[in-house]
């Protein structure tokens, strides 16, 4: 038996946040990762190696792009860069190639670089991005302190009201009603309302869905809002690739006095008297703690490793009844012999910089979501590429290149008795000829691939259902109500048992808040010094 002050259950980059501000405050951590490698769905594995290739390839097997953490000073706050992290800057953030066309319109940090590149392809956006942003700007200022503390008791739109009542800072005199009317709005209606070019409109579109719901969801204007942030934090890599993040934290850990344990997956959370006490691997080991942190799924959380017996029915029920939804995308790790040459730009210097956002139009999108409501896999797939080689050499060393391609809309069940290891390299296939067919020369230049559909995300990362946000992302799934109202200040009925993954608020993507808000409120439970 190991005895621990906490113990985290699983490495993904939420709990490992946790265990260093644990670890800082002089806690000694015990991080249990099911997997031989660390870092969750923020991970780094060396594939495809030949005599060719005798390096291989530095594939990342869940997120890739890394931008809300920059927006939290969790980096910074954890001197993370003493630990080996090295961050690359993606500038422009992301491209989006003409699909019918010459041109391309290239998102720079810098805000009047994007007007310049907007002008040459969409020019009567040019005012309409800058007020876009300006709106934006405004609201998510306060958006981002929301998400860096633990929801409060009432709604995140209550809030915001006593805000503009306060100070109106937040909207124009005489905007209020119309302000509120966007935030309540989907995406969708928001990227059609604010831009006139089909272009712009499908590049915002694309990249806002990136975050979960379909377009005309209600109250999701601010996917599409979050745009504004990008010109402040930038998006970023890390040298050698994502999970580098993770490596760094794990380093932390342990130089701190902690452990980050592969191979232990946890069978269950020892529960006496209501209270955590300690969990049991699968492979019989014990380990002791005072205080017990998942980072895993809410639903295997309760469900799976506390069990029924010490739940209340119908907590038990409600925790079953979460929205997971019906999959979410999937994505094409590839070893390619050269970069993508796009016929929109031709030899364009900063395609490669950053994403590439492959959705030629709004209608284009629509018929993948029908698709997808159908139960069935986009015929058309929207597409994400990045070409991370071009700005980091230490991922493919051997003169060749990678591209990941992520694609949406993939349902993790489907109709028509479809079954996924049955149709996943066919599904594969049509996410990289979306790719030759804006960039003709990567035909026949695939050297391998390791693919992720929805059912493999789940099986690799534990994301039930494939859902990499872990849980739904609508308004009636955030703040207060993630993932339930009781649970929603990261504790939960089990005394001493706390959670931290994107389960909670404020969700999904490489943002690291749900794993430091749980840290707050573990050390002031606790009564630790805290480093904040």
């Amino acid at each position: 038996m190991k005895q621990f002050d906490a113990i985290v259950i699983g490495s993904g980059h939420n709990g490992l946040v946790t265990a260093c501000y644990l670890s800082k405050a002089g806690m000694k951590v015990g991080v249990l990762e099911r997997r031989d490698t660390i870092g969750g769905a923020v991970c780094t594995e060396t594939m495809f190696a030949s005599g060719a290739n005798p390096n291989g390839f530095r594939m990342d097997v869940g997120s890739s792009v890394h931008i809300m953490i920059h927006q939290t000073g969790i980096i910074e706050e954890l001197g993370l860069t003493d630990y080996g992290l090295e961050y690359i800057d993606l500038d422009p953030m992301m491209s989006y190639p003409v699909p019918d066309g010459k041109g391309v319109i290239h998102f720079f940090k810098d805000l009047e670089r994007t007007l310049e590149s907007i002008a040459s392809v969409a020019p009567e956006d040019v005012s309409n991005y800058r007020a876009f942003v300006d709106f934006w700007g405004k609201i998510n200022k306060g958006v981002l302190k929301a998400f860096m503390v633990p929801p409060k008791g009432s709604s995140l739109m209550s809030e915001m009201v006593k805000g503009q009542i306060r100070d109106g800072a937040m909207f124009r005199k005489g905007e209020q009603m119309p302000g509120l009317q966007r935030i309540l709005g989907s995406y969708g209606e928001e990227v059609k309302r604010s831009f006139r070019s089909p272009y712009m409109q499908a590049a915002i579109t694309w990249f806002a869905a990136q975050s979960g719901p379909v377009p005309d969801q209600s109250a999701t204007g601010d996917f599409a809002g979050w745009q504004s942030m990008l010109h402040e934090s930038g998006a970023k890599h890390p040298r050698g690739g994502s999970g580098m993040l993770t490596q760094a934290m794990k380093k932390l850990v342990e130089a701190h006095g902690g452990e980050v344990i592969a191979n232990a997956p946890v069978q269950r959370v020892d529960v006496r008297d209501g209270r955590a006490v300690g969990v049991v691997t699968e492979d019989a080991r014990y380990f002791s703690a005072d205080l017990i942190v998942s980072n895993a799924h809410v639903q295997t959380t309760m469900n799976k490793l506390v069990g029924r017996e010490h739940l209340s029915p119908e907590l038990f029920k409600r925790v079953e009844n979460i929205q997971v939804g019906n999959g979410f995308g999937m994505v094409i790790r590839c070893a390619v012999e050269e970069l993508p040459e796009y016929t929109a730009a031709p030899g364009d210097p900063y395609i490669h910089n950053g994403m590439q956002l492959l959705a030629p139009s709004l209608e284009y999108m629509h018929r993948a979501i029908g698709d997808y409501q159908k139960k069935r896999p986009p015929e058309d797939p929207a597409v994400l590429a990045m070409t991370f080689s071009k700005v980091d050499p230490d991922v493919a060393k051997d003169g060749k290149h990678t591209l990941f391609a992520w694609a949406q809309w993939h349902p993790y069940e489907l109709a028509g008795g479809l079954k996924w290891d049955d149709i996943r390299e066919k599904e594969a296939q049509k996410i990289y000829d979306v790719v030759t067919r804006y960039a003709p020369n990567m035909k026949d230049k695939l050297i391998d691939w390791y693919i992720q559909s929805p059912l493999d995300i789940e099986r690799k990362h534990g994301l039930l259902r494939g859902n990499v946000m872990h849980v739904e992302m609508n308004v009636d799934q955030m703040f207060m109500f993630r993932p339930l109202p009781e649970m929603s200040q990261y504790e939960t009925p089990i005394r001493n048992l706390y959670l931290s993954s994107a389960s909670c608020h404020p969700g999904g993507g490489v943002f690291g808040a749900a794993g430091y808000n749980a840290a707050r409120v573990i050390l002031k439970k606790h009564k630790r010094k805290r480093f904040f």
